[in-house]
């Protein structure tokens, strides 16, 4: 199948182009391979039933009331499956991450599709106040929002560390017959020491809007105002 119908094309571009497609394709395959790998996984260990707390999406400091929910509560109806986002916001965080930001605002934006199939939350270190405020400036209207501050959630996930440094991460939960959680799959930006701010990239469709150019990413980096 040809890729356009404009003329002009040197053999040499068109020579590139199928070579580019091939490996397009490869890239496909190997992507769903990953993930019937991912679905494979064996049970994951049971994990703690872990409080959270959770407010008004117009909550502002000092108002109240707030109130608490568990891990266990945040799936909506049996045979569904739970992914959390924990977002770099909070303790030694002070200030909301930039990219976590960038992909909560998609998050957003595709949560009632994904709100189809799986249940879907956004956890942070910081007061639930502050990261309220954040979600009414950032228009985030579809997202759960929960504060882990006062839990162990994040530090045992692997998103913070003792001294409360915050780190992005996607985890995904099940939960069995007998209601207790499990620990599916989590995965960090950082995959490897050589490899520091990728491993999150699929979700994020920025990305690979970027890749589709001849300037690529260069050293583009989201921020929170433009």
């Amino acid at each position: 199948m040809h890729q356009t119908n404009l003329t002009g094309e040197s053999a040499e571009y068109v020579t590139a182009r199928e070579e580019l497609r091939h490996a397009e394709i490869e890239l496909m395959r190997h992507r769903e391979r990953v993930a019937d790998l991912r679905r494979r996984l064996p049970p994951g260990p049971v994990v703690d039933d872990y409080v959270f707390e959770e407010g008004p999406a117009d909550l502002h400091a000092g108002d109240a009331p707030t109130r608490t929910v568990r891990l266990s509560e945040l799936f909506t109806r049996p045979g569904r499956d739970l992914v959390i986002y924990q977002f770099m916001y909070g303790k030694q965080q002070t200030q909301p991450c930039p990219m976590c930001t960038m992909w909560i605002d998609g998050f957003n934006g595709i949560a009632p599709h994904v709100a189809q199939n799986v249940d879907f939350a956004v956890v942070a270190a910081a007061e639930l106040p502050v990261l309220r405020a954040h979600a009414r400036n950032r228009q985030w209207t579809n997202l759960r929002l929960l504060s882990a501050g006062a839990s162990t959630f994040k530090y045992d996930l692997g998103s913070e560390d003792a001294e409360g440094n915050q780190d992005s991460t996607v985890s995904v939960f099940t939960r069995d017959s007998n209601g207790s959680v499990h620990h599916f799959y989590s995965v960090h930006p950082r995959m490897s020491d050589d490899i520091d701010q990728r491993g999150i990239d699929l979700l994020s469709p920025v990305w690979h809007v970027l890749d589709l150019t001849p300037q690529g990413r260069d050293d583009w980096f989201p921020a929170l105002s433009y």
